[in-house]
């Protein structure tokens, strides 16, 4: 288990020499495993630990460099996460109710869901392009949108618009500063950096339900307090 776990940090962290490696070894096919990768982690709800954003952006660094092709990498890899959307939308629609319940939920973690239902209660169906940009959140998105019967017309100018836009900011931004001495000296910093940027809303979010709900508290109980002290000899 921890030789799984060692295995998958470096993976992570070292996305540059991975991806400089299966280049080497699988050329063409490099494209294929890209997209399969984008695929599963927008599309396989029990796959929300694939590495998104900086993949993509490890993608658009080799792009930079000419061992890949920009324009391919960034049409084949948005269809990939609008595909992947729509499968996991499907698979919300017909599916969700066995999966949450038949299946008490072993495959899929309830804080999850709960953290995508929040934000769809704040933002609604631009829940779908948001969450594009949060980990996790994004593999849940179009999974809970199925189960809430969102329609499927709605849903997809989201799912477009949304692939379109996460693919082309993350493959963009490394085809444009991958090329930097800082990038290159520390990508794992960079890499730790692009996870950073993507969870800080729903931290600042976290935060701000926190406090809401501590006040929320305060206020309950103020009256109460204020009547014990009146009643008190």
């Amino acid at each position: 288990m921890m030789d799984a776990i060692t295995g998958f940090v470096d993976l992570f962290l070292h996305l540059d020499r991975h991806l400089a490696e299966m280049i080497a070894s699988y050329g063409t096919w490099t494209y294929l495993i890209l997209f399969l990768i984008i695929f599963a982690e927008t599309g396989l709800v029990v796959m929300p630990i694939l590495p998104g954003d900086s993949l993509l952006f490890a993608a658009g660094v080799f792009a930079g460099k000419g061992d890949l092709n920009g324009w391919g990498l960034f049409l084949l890899l948005s269809g990939a996460a609008i595909l992947g959307d729509t499968v996991n939308y499907w698979v919300g629609k017909y599916a969700g109710d066995w999966i949450l319940h038949r299946s008490k939920r072993r495959w899929i973690q309830k804080k999850y869901l709960d953290r995508t239902h929040e934000f769809f209660e704040k933002y609604g169906g631009k829940t779908i392009i948001l969450a594009r940009f949060v980990p996790i959140v994004r593999t849940f998105a179009p999974f809970v949108a199925g189960i809430g019967a969102m329609t499927y017309g709605k849903f997809i100018v989201y799912n477009v618009v949304g692939g379109i836009l996460w693919v082309g900011i993350c493959v963009g931004a490394g085809y444009l500063f991958g090329g930097l001495p800082i990038v290159k000296d520390n990508f794992s910093l960079v890499v730790l950096g692009i996870v950073f940027v993507s969870i800080l809303p729903g931290v600042v979010e976290f935060i701000r339900v926190k406090r809401s709900s501590k006040r929320l508290v305060v206020r309950a109980v103020e009256p109460a307090l204020h009547s014990t002290a009146e009643n008190r000899p």
